[in-house]
């Protein structure tokens, strides 16, 4: 089963769960805006170094008679992917010189993405959610460069390979209350399919290679107002 029926599924799922119990109830339109800090397990490359953004609207739907359950449907435009700087690989020396055969790596992965979450609200301040992510490409550039006779590789842009067309990810997310309708959000994301199988080589020992799966690995940093939401009322003092 594809994702995109996954996905479907899901929604549909998720829309018969608390069609009965939206009665009265409202949606919120909410907006976030932030940063992205990814990587790519699987690509040889380690640290969460690629900054990209993480931005759009969403719409969240309060459920239960305490109203401290919801789900949310975002649509969101999302910068992901990998980078490394240059580097020297095992300190080769050639006639008294320090060979470079590693320049860098940077793979910048576009998406357009719909997350849909079920989050719990304690207190109206501090609110902890999961779920999963769609998420479509829709550009992708990369860049691997070597000192040596393999020169500079980028992959084409077409969208033709070899990236997977979407992602899917499980997600976990965790926001707090800073001032009235403002919150500050963190997220997590991994992929549970994968988006690349490559095959690796060796640059010293050219008959040396391995294959590995390729997964992308995200933490997300955003500030998310909420438009109609009903801000607690402060307690009197004594």
């Amino acid at each position: 089963m594809s994702a995109k029926k996954l996905l479907i599924i899901f929604l549909l799922s998720v829309a018969f769960f608390v069609s009965g119990k939206l009665h009265a109830q409202r949606f919120i339109g909410s907006l976030s805006a932030g940063m992205n800090l990814a990587q790519v397990d699987g690509d040889e490359e380690y640290g969460f170094k690629k900054v990209g953004w993480n931005i759009g609207p969403a719409i969240t739907i309060p459920f239960g008679k305490s109203r401290k359950w919801s789900v949310t449907v975002e649509l969101l435009f999302s910068q992901i992917g990998s980078k490394q700087k240059s580097q020297y690989l095992n300190d080769t020396v050639i006639d008294s010189t320090q060979v470079r055969y590693y320049d860098g790596y940077k793979l910048n992965l576009t998406y357009v993405q719909i997350p849909v979450l079920i989050h719990f609200t304690d207190k109206k301040s501090v609110a902890g959610g999961i779920g999963f992510l769609y998420g479509q490409l829709v550009d992708v550039k990369e860049w691997e460069d070597h000192n040596d006779e393999r020169g500079t590789f980028r992959t084409s842009t077409d969208l033709s390979g070899p990236y997977s067309k979407y992602d899917l990810q499980v997600i976990a997310d965790v926001r707090i209350r800073l001032w009235k309708r403002l919150w500050i959000n963190g997220r997590y994301g991994y992929s549970i399919i994968p988006i690349r199988t490559r095959e690796f080589q060796n640059p010293f020992v050219l008959t040396d290679t391995w294959t590995r799966k390729q997964y992308n690995n995200v933490i997300t940093f955003r500030l998310s107002y909420f438009f109609n939401e009903e801000v607690p009322l402060k307690k009197p003092k004594n």
